[in-house]
């Protein structure tokens, strides 16, 4: 038989052939290793070098090494930047307008990065590269985040070879709901784990095993910190040294930062402080316990940042100790800027705003003690995100510079001769995939929106890459061209034509502190104009101005959110909380159905949450118990009779009513056996989701030992109904048994 492309020969017999093995890439010697450190919600000035008390010495020592980039942008939210970093293209236009976890039913916000645009690491893996992914996602629309799929935009699906972290856009750093791959992860987290930690071990991990077994081919390293959202959770020891730094409030941080940055070189000596957002009050006007709560919150952020640049240091030190530090280009950058999600008072525990109901000062102030711990995951309040973004004004979610500019470090020591720099050319997050494609010799598939930055690591005076790029995230926008900046933040419901738009001299105004657009109205009218010509070659339209919460609680029609009955069995996989189903806001009926069942048995049948924020049914000594528990608030049902042996059904039913509270109503074979009244009900109860037949994490209650499965096989299936209507006669009984 003839081989037309094997170089050897073939005979008879292996006397009579010639082997021939291809040559080995050794890409190694010729290509760098590729890192990319993604932060999460971090501000443009929370580094230790670009101006921050916050110690961050590992990426201080990356910036000493390599350069810092004061012009960077990204866009205002975790999923369009993750977007734009990895393909290069502006957001809207491949699909990922807004954040993964909802399909609006549009062309540019499926969720999803569109299915025939080439990632990065795929890009990369073709020509030799190993691609491992470390940490958060956040490309996986919601309704395919499940057991079973489906995983063509998971990360493996995507390009990566490797992939332990999580796939949604935040979660508990001491309880998180973990992936590895293709599958969720079972494991326990023993007192003392940290995400950040494990996070860590795992891109060490894998890096040791590509050195091992693929020495002479690079590897490309994405490692997304859950740090810094929200919650912030880390070590006391890494918060408490914080509180006092931060005592002199969020004004008197941002003048020092900005004094910093000028003796950085970062920001030009002109600059000004862009005025305090209209919504943050002068700290000198909060009374004693506000100044007291927030200074402890800010303290939890800094605790927090400083743990993952600890950590980021294990990774750095491993890298120069397997002799591979000096041919990796490692980029650290923030997704957006930092944000104002805390409200007004933060919170000791962000389950309180992220459920929508907020907690006043004085009954946080009980909890100091747990902030930062595995019982007080923390946020804080807005005056700080706007700290965090000296010299900037606005924050995450809006497109002014507080929600747009990234601090960015590169380091490369073998292609970068410059150390200590600071690069001043407009940059953006899409021109990141172009620079590192163009570094690792290989060209970027076009369509490509980005260009590279690689002109620039030599050269301070290079041009920047582009001479436009424009922005829109709920409704706000903004273009940049050739040093002006075009800004409207737009108010829900008023007509885009009617939204009021600010001209900026980028040149002359690094904070955008004076609107020019009275002085240069012909320039604005051009400007607003280019936006619209942008907007249309981009597919950023329909416009769409419905608010973060909003969008994040529509419910399209796919997906387990969109069923009104669900069918599980005791044992199977975890249901997570981006599923939209493990909340208590709607009313619902639970039903386990039980097949010869002995009166002995006992055990959990549903928990969804955790001792934060969540519910449970269970057995114990007999009789149905149901707990809801939500921000300290413990409601708890015991059946008045004990539940009876043989083939059955038994659960509860809860009516949700108008102003958060509901009705529980326990039912045994049809007949109600106890009911309570629910004083505070959410769609988002904690960080974790739903288990049939067992409290998996953190235990929603200490009534019960931690294993406390119903191992029986008698328990077959446990049915969810949601109801679009109440019934109303348990509805009644219910209020009459609590009134």
């Amino acid at each position: 038989m003839k081989h037309d492309k094997f170089p050897g020969s073939i005979g008879r017999t292996v006397a009579e052939s010639t082997p021939w093995w291809p040559a080995g890439r050794n890409h190694k010697r010729l290509k760098p290793n590729i890192l990319v450190v993604v932060l999460d919600d971090t501000g443009w000035a929370d580094f230790g070098c670009f101006g921050s008390e916050i110690r961050t010495p590992v990426i201080d020592r990356l910036a000493q090494r390599g350069l810092r980039y004061t012009n960077f942008h990204v866009t205002p939210l975790c999923s369009p930047t993750r977007t734009c970093l990895l393909t290069g293209r502006n957001h809207h236009a491949v699909g990922m307008r807004f954040l993964s976890d909802t399909d609006t039913g549009f062309p540019n916000s499926r969720g999803g990065i569109d299915q025939d645009v080439a990632l990065l690491p795929a890009m990369l893996r073709e020509h030799g590269y190993g691609s491992y992914l470390v940490g958060k996602w956040h490309l996986t629309p919601s309704h395919e985040i499940s057991p079973a799929g489906p995983y063509h935009n998971w990360p493996l699906g995507r390009g990566f070879d490797r992939f332990y972290g999580f796939l949604p856009g935040c979660t508990d750093q001491m309880t998180p709901e973990l992936c590895e791959d293709n599958h969720q992860v079972a494991r326990d987290f023993p007192e003392g784990y940290h995400l950040t930690e494990d996070l860590v071990d795992r891109a060490i991990a894998y890096i040791r095993d590509h050195t091992v077994f693929r020495d002479e081919e690079p590897f490309f390293l994405q490692l997304a910190f859950g740090a810094t959202h929200a919650p912030f959770q880390a070590p006391r020891s890494f918060i408490e040294p914080y509180v006092d730094d931060f005592a002199k409030g969020w004004d008197a941080t941002r003048e020092d930062r900005l004094r910093r940055q000028k003796e950085l070189g970062i920001a030009p000596p002109e600059t000004e402080l862009a005025p305090r957002n209209e919504e943050v009050a002068a700290w000198a006007s909060l009374s004693d316990d506000q100044k007291r709560l927030y200074t402890h919150l800010q303290a939890a952020f800094a605790g927090f940042l400083e743990h993952a640049d600890t950590h980021l240091g294990r990774l750095v030190d491993e890298l120069e100790r397997l002799g591979e530090l000096d041919n990796t280009l490692v980029i650290v950058l923030s997704d957006n800027g930092a944000s104002r999600e805390g409200g007004k008072d933060g919170a000791v525990d962000t389950n309180a705003p992220y459920s929508g109901l907020p907690q006043l000062v004085e009954e946080q102030l009980k909890h100091l003690d747990r902030i930062g711990t595995r019982h007080g995951g923390a946020h804080y309040p807005q005056g700080w995100a706007m700290a965090g973004n000296t010299p900037f004004r606005r924050y995450k979610q809006h497109v002014d510079l507080g929600g747009v500019r990234s601090p960015m470090v590169v380091s490369w020591p073998n292609g970068i001769a410059a150390a200590g720099e600071v690069r001043t050319q407009f940059s953006h997050v899409i021109d990141l995939a172009p620079t590192i494609m163009s570094l690792a010799g290989l060209e970027h598939p076009l369509p490509c929106d980005g260009r590279s930055l690689a002109s620039t690591f030599d050269d301070a005076e290079a041009p920047a890459p582009r001479a436009t790029q424009y922005w829109e995230n709920l409704g706000h926008r903004a273009v940049w061209h050739e040093g002006w900046r075009a800004v409207t933040e737009h108010r829900q419901g008023v007509d885009y034509d009617d939204d009021d738009w600010r001209l900026y001299d980028t040149v002359a105004d690094f904070s955008e502190a004076h609107d020019r657009s009275a002085e240069e109205p012909e320039l604005l009218k051009e400007m607003v104009g280019r936006w619209w010509q942008e907007a249309e070659a981009n597919n950023v339209l329909p416009l769409d101005d419905r608010t973060l919460v909003q969008l994040l609680r529509a419910r399209p029609p796919i997906g387990l959110m969109s069923r009104d009955r669900l069918v599980f069995r005791p044992g199977q996989s975890h249901i997570p909380i981006s599923s939209m189903i493990t909340g208590s806001e709607r009313s619902m009926r639970v039903a386990a159905a039980f097949r010869d069942r002995r009166a002995d048995e006992e055990g959990v049948l549903v928990s969804s949450g955790d001792s934060r924020g969540g519910y449970v049914l269970y057995v114990r000594h007999g009789r149905l118990v149901f707990e809801h528990v939500q921000l300290g608030q413990r409601t708890i049902c015991i059946a008045d009779s004990e539940l009876p042996a043989g083939t059955l059904e038994a659960g509860f039913v809860l009516h949700a009513r108008v102003g958060h509270s509901a009705e529980a109503v326990l039912v045994q074979e049809g007949r109600k056996v106890g009911a309570a009244r629910i004083p505070s009900t959410a769609t988002h109860l904690s960080f974790w989701g739903l288990d049939v037949g067992a409290d998996k994490a953190d235990r929603v209650s200490s009534a019960y030992p931690a294993d406390f499965s119903y191992h029986a096989r008698s328990f077959e299936t446990l049915t969810l109904d949601f109801l679009e209507k109440p019934l109303l006669e348990d509805v009644a009984e219910a209020m009459e048994s609590t009134e």
